[in-house]
């Protein structure tokens, strides 16, 4: 993890890139948000982390247009839906299949 005061930006607490976890200088990344970064880890790594974020960005932009809204866009992401589900279980990376998040583009949020 990389404390710092620049990144993430706005009122995240900690964002990934390219499994690096960057947390804002003064906060606490419980062990629910570190969960939640390394599933994030795990899908990067599926995709070769430059395909996870084209997909990333694509798949935002699509959920914006169908919600208009760019929070609504943001948790209706396959990526996001995957790590806020099971971020609350320790055993879930262990349990994990391949490709998990893409159950998450078929169902609706």
């Amino acid at each position: 993890m990389i404390y710092n005061r620049f990144i993430p930006f706005g009122s995240f607490v900690a964002i990934n890139l390219f499994g690096f976890i960057f947390v804002r200088r003064g906060q606490h990344l419980t062990p629910t948000g570190l969960r939640h970064e390394r599933i994030h880890t795990r899908q990067m790594r599926e995709l070769l982390f430059l395909g996870f974020y084209l997909w990333y960005l694509l798949e935002w932009l699509v959920r914006l247009l169908q919600y208009r809204s760019p929070l609504q866009a943001y948790y209706a992401i396959s990526f996001e839906r995957e790590a806020y589900q099971h971020q609350h279980n320790p055993r879930y990376l262990q349990q994990r299949r391949l490709f998990a998040w893409v159950h998450y583009l078929k169902s609706r949020p």
